[in-house]
């Protein structure tokens, strides 16, 4: 069979693949903790869900416009006022099937072939297939682990070129957990105001942060980068709602006006049952994520512990998200069942032998960590890092 190059070019989800290996040891009846998880272990509140049962009960099954319910766009763009300042006109917001969706929208609306787009890594492994797909190319820059894997304004101009079309910047972030200043946003929005390139802001993790840490968007370092910048967000991380698929953008009028039109034609309007559960989200409590992000906090600071007393292991402690990369570099060049220790792909395929499923660090631009989440209950986290410790232990 014949595909398109656009097609055929994209590279297969490791992370997918892992956690195949994962559920096939499973269906044999195997022991196995994953630590794969991109979604919280929770349900989704029951408010919500009673509003998808009654907007089923009146019969909202039926098309809506194919940007969302107008209702909805309201809704989103009075958060954006509310919680960050930020001012946009409903008809700049674009309701789609979750923010991945949203995300290959801005970048089939502003990437021309041939354009780069500068990646920070480690990254979310969708970026760069995203942006091979729309024509461009990817230009990866190396956050700094002594800086918990941030940029420097000072990396971002280094490689900024004429060709240049688009910053993605993702705070906080997968799958570092990383989350920017907002003195550090600030300097990098200057770098990039300076270059007149654009900003693809990918948001999804802006309510899981701990410890008093706040999240800023670079949206809201001045006017002008507003103007450069589509923010990208949704409910699947902050309401557990990742299979009802919506997520949104907020951009530029004319930049939503052209999205609004292609997705007219590409997949008209995100499922109106779910724009209905989502309107009760942002309209309803938020006491059921406070305490979902109170359970992620005390997961998170207990698997920081227990890794930090694995001797040859260690981690850079995330500040949002639910995930932490544990770097394992250490272990490279040794051997485990007589077999040497080359990169994370090694230690994801040995640990499954253990029963633990992890994520090689080489899907995300790092082949020194592996990323482990926490949206697993705190049993299976506690397991899990003792099994990682007894394949340490038997490495030499």
């Amino acid at each position: 069979m014949n595909t398109t190059k656009r097609i055929s070019s994209i590279s297969p989800s490791l992370t997918l693949a892992i956690t195949a290996k994962a559920k096939a040891m499973k269906a044999e009846g195997k022991s196995v903790i994953g630590f794969g998880a991109g979604e919280p272990d929770f349900n989704t509140p029951q408010h919500i869900i009673d509003a998808a049962k009654d907007a089923l009960d009146k019969g909202y099954t039926k098309y809506t416009p194919s940007s969302g319910l107008p209702a909805l766009r309201k809704k989103i763009a009075e958060k954006f006022e509310q919680e960050q300042g930020l001012v946009y006109a409903p008809s700049q917001i674009i309701v789609s099937s979750g923010a991945k969706h949203s995300i290959f929208n801005a970048m089939f609306a502003l990437v021309e072939e041939g354009d780069e787009v500068i990646i920070p890594a480690p990254y979310w492994l969708t970026y760069p297939e995203v942006v091979k797909v729309c024509g461009g190319v990817s230009v990866f820059v190396e956050g700094h682990k002594d800086n918990h894997f941030k940029i420097t304004p000072e990396d971002l101009k280094k490689a900024i070129t004429p060709k240049t079309k688009m910053l993605i910047f993702n705070s906080p972030s997968n799958p570092t957990g990383t989350v920017y200043t907002e003195e550090e946003i600030r300097a990098i929005g200057k770098v990039v105001e300076e270059a007149g390139i654009w900003v693809l802001s990918d948001e999804i993790y802006s309510k899981l942060i701990y410890d008093g840490v706040r999240h800023f968007s670079i949206a809201q370092a001045s006017e002008a980068l507003k103007e450069k910048t589509v923010i990208v967000n949704g409910v699947s991380k902050t309401y557990a709602m990742t299979g009802w698929r919506i997520g949104w953008l907020a951009a530029p009028a004319d930049v939503a006006k052209a999205i609004d039109s292609f997705q007219s034609h590409a997949t008209s309007n995100p499922t109106s049952i779910s724009q209905y559960a989502t309107l009760a989200a942002l309209e309803g409590s938020e006491d059921e994520l406070v305490a979902m992000r109170e359970v992620f906090n005390d997961r998170r600071k207990f698997m920081i512990e227990r890794i930090r007393s694995i001797p040859g292991l260690d981690c850079i402690e995330p500040d949002g998200a639910f995930y932490i990369m544990l770097v394992v570099k250490g272990l490279y060049g040794k051997r485990y069942a007589g077999r040497k220790i080359g990169g994370s792909l090694d230690v994801a395929d040995m640990l499954l032998e253990k029963g633990v499923a992890v994520i090689p660090g080489i899907a995300f631009g790092d082949d020194e960590c592996v990323r482990l989440s926490y949206a697993i209950s705190k049993e299976d986290i506690a397991e899990g890092l003792n099994r990682i410790e007894s394949f340490v232990k038997e490495v030499f």
